[in-house]
């Protein structure tokens, strides 16, 4: 477990993302905009190659491995202590992408897409971000239906993280997959109830920066939504999130300091 919440940097190398699709495709773009975010204080650099906005569709794996592998070994090669963590739902890609000098798998399936990615995180024994979504980012909004979201999330990460300490794996991040397979109204139920995670003992992973639970409650675009994204982070640090997944790394440093603050200073 994480002692202090830590900051994952999201970089995006699509030409579809949500937020900043095709603003660091180029890699001299990305690989400033990792510097950034390590300097800025990114304990984690996440690098992914396919866009999973909701009705994106997948991409080849070797396409995949083509955007990404350029970035992950410069990104090494330059700062070999930064941890690159790779987000892809396909086995072959992580497999390059640790060859390359990535460190952690990130895979918003939880191996649903291609099991195999299950084989390369058992054999090199790097950590595992394990995330909910019903279907695939092609068709998960049009698996909305729950009885209680909490508990139906809670109970799939229960079975998944149950599985992954049987087969041996110990450095499991746990990730309720806001935005994938829920509603607006939904993803706050889950943000409100975030602490039940905590019972499943692995830290809490919470990828809110610029969603549409933000940007579409308050009638604005993705890059309008910074201030929205810092309140439900803070929102999340109260409710036990050990990572923040943003793509304003200094703005969520700021924040995590801040909470700290207040944490150290209250009554006991």
């Amino acid at each position: 477990m994480l002692d202090s919440p830590i900051v994952m940097g999201i970089l995006n190398m699509t030409p579809d993302s949500f937020s900043d699709g095709g603003q660091f495709f180029a890699i001299h773009h990305a690989f400033a905009q990792a510097e950034k975010m390590i300097k800025d204080g990114a304990s984690i650099i996440d690098v992914g190659g396919m866009s999973s906005r909701p009705g994106a569709q997948l991409i080849s794996p070797q396409e995949e491995i083509n955007r990404v592998l350029p970035i992950i070994q410069q990104i090494h090669q330059t700062y070999p202590e930064t941890v690159i963590s790779i987000d892809t739902v396909h086995g072959v890609v992580a497999e390059k992408a640790i060859e390359a000098g990535a460190s952690m798998v990130n895979d918003i399936s939880a191996w649903s897409i291609d099991s195999s990615i299950f084989d390369v995180v058992k054999e090199h024994r790097v950590p595992y971000v394990v995330m909910h979504m019903r279907g695939t980012p092609e068709n998960m909004q049009h698996q909305v239906e729950y009885q209680d979201v909490t508990l139906e999330v809670l109970d799939f990460l229960i079975e998944k993280v149950t599985f992954l300490r049987k087969q041996g794996l110990v450095d499991i991040i746990v990730d309720p997959g806001f935005g994938f397979g829920k509603t607006l109204t939904q993803n706050y139920e889950l943000l409100n109830r975030l602490h039940v995670f905590k019972m499943l003992e692995a830290p809490i992973m919470a990828g809110i920066s610029r969603k549409s639970m933000i940007y579409k409650l308050l009638n604005r675009q993705p890059s309008e939504a910074l201030a929205g994204t810092i309140a439900l982070n803070w929102v999340a640090l109260e409710q036990g999130a050990k990572i923040l997944r943003v793509h304003d790394v200094r703005e969520a440093m700021d924040t995590i300091q801040l909470f700290e603050k207040i944490q150290l200073t209250k009554p006991s």
